[in-house]
């Protein structure tokens, strides 16, 4: 019996090196002790078994430090006007006689903020890498939905204010104001800044976590089997598009067809720059769904299509329901003085977003299961025994 155990080569086995943490390292794994008297551990792929570490890095912390602190200011008025005060409301304006339905509405926004919070947080945090998809993606659209109207239409109203608008006063006088023009500068600010950090954020956290699934050129992408119902669907998405674009067009036109009274003797420059971003949005629900089911575009990279349907079907549908809610919900006397045509270009448009984010689900869905059947041969070739190396003696 031999005080050491020798390979058939006759040389000692080579032990293990140090790893800069004091443990052995080995081959086979991460910073783990190597048995010389077994045979080696099945060969395995990490890029398929784990993932990669997750770094917050600095970047990403004051990205979610601006997201949060733009809260701030929305949260703080509106608790502000929840206890009676009148910070911000001119005299004469609607708010000041909003009763139970004004408080509900207040009450949701708050809590809409707050998810704001939340997301800037799971984000940047490790536990949000093992947060199920939908609940992450569905609350970012529905915010993509809801702030990418105020991110670009305030900056234009504002330009056209600079290049001699009306300066959102009604040309025709007469109307009570809603709110002081300051509220809207700290409101839409802090809007903008949520909007611009956490679409960084949820940009670079879903390029890592699901890039794959929308790499490569619209040319390249797989024909699905269910592509002549994919396409009928896309095609009825955007003929359902064609309703509020052609209001939104018409009403950045001057046109009062389907507006109520008091929207009508209310309009301003303001107005007519919202009604035209309202009708870009539907052009861009429309174009990125019909992209992606006819795959038209040849070289165009996947990720410009499903940007435009996801940047238009979240407006559509989530400003389209929101007005809708607030019609049925009676804020104010809407009930009695909305127009039957207005309340149904708001559902179409919510219907035509629905039908346009409903795809692009469909569409991830197809690709993530084409991703994960192609990697099986790989995985069990990779985990496949390795051949027995020489025994030793």
């Amino acid at each position: 019996m031999t005080a050491n155990r020798r390979t058939d080569h006759g040389a000692l086995p080579r032990p293990p090196a140090p790893s800069p943490h004091g443990r052995t390292t080995s081959p086979y794994g991460p910073e783990r002790s190597v048995d010389r008297g077994s045979s080696p551990p099945l060969r395995t792929e990490p890029a398929l078994r784990t993932e990669s570490p997750f770094r917050t890095g600095r970047a990403r912390a004051v990205l979610r430090a601006v997201a949060i602190a733009s809260c701030v200011p929305y949260i703080t008025l509106k608790a502000a006007w929840a206890a009676g005060s009148g910070v911000g409301i001119p005299e004469g304006s609607p708010l000041l006689d909003g009763g139970t339905p004004l408080a509900v509405g207040n009450a949701a926004t708050v809590l809409m903020d707050g998810v704001v919070v939340v997301l800037a947080l799971l984000l940047t945090r490790p536990w949000g890498r093992r947060v199920p998809a939908w609940l992450l993606v569905l609350p970012m659209w529905v915010a993509s939905g809801l702030l990418l109207p105020i991110m670009t239409a305030y900056p234009l109203q504002l330009a056209v204010r600079l290049l001699g608008g009306d300066g959102g006063r009604p040309a025709g006088g007469g109307v009570e104001p809603f709110l002081e023009p300051w509220v809207f500068g700290v409101v839409y600010g802090g809007f903008i800044l949520q909007g611009l950090t956490l679409g960084a954020l949820f940009t670079l956290y879903a390029g890592e976590r699901w890039g794959a699934l929308w790499r490569g050129r619209l040319r390249d992408l797989p024909e699905s089997p269910t592509a002549p119902a994919l396409r009928a669907t896309a095609v009825a998405a955007a003929v359902f598009a064609q309703v509020p674009l052609a209001a939104h067009l018409l009403w950045a036109a001057g046109s009062t067809a389907g507006l109520d009274a008091g929207t009508a003797a209310a309009r301003t420059s303001d107005f007519h720059v919202l009604e035209a971003v309202n009708a870009v949005f539907a052009v861009s629900a429309a174009t990125g769904v019909l992209l992606l089911a006819f795959r038209r575009g040849g070289r165009l990279p996947s990720r410009v299509p499903l940007a435009l349907a996801w940047a238009g079907s979240a407006q559509t549908a989530c400003w389209g329901g929101w007005l809708t809610l607030a019609v049925l919900a009676g804020a104010g006397d809407a009930t009695e003085r909305t127009p039957q045509a207005t309340v149904v270009i708001y559902a179409v448009q919510m219907l035509a977003g629905a039908l346009v984010v409903t795809l692009g689900a469909h569409f991830f869905a197809e690709r993530s299961a084409a991703l994960a059947s192609s990697s099986v041969p790989v995985r069990r070739a990779v985990e496949a025994p390795a051949p027995r190396e020489s025994r030793v003696s």
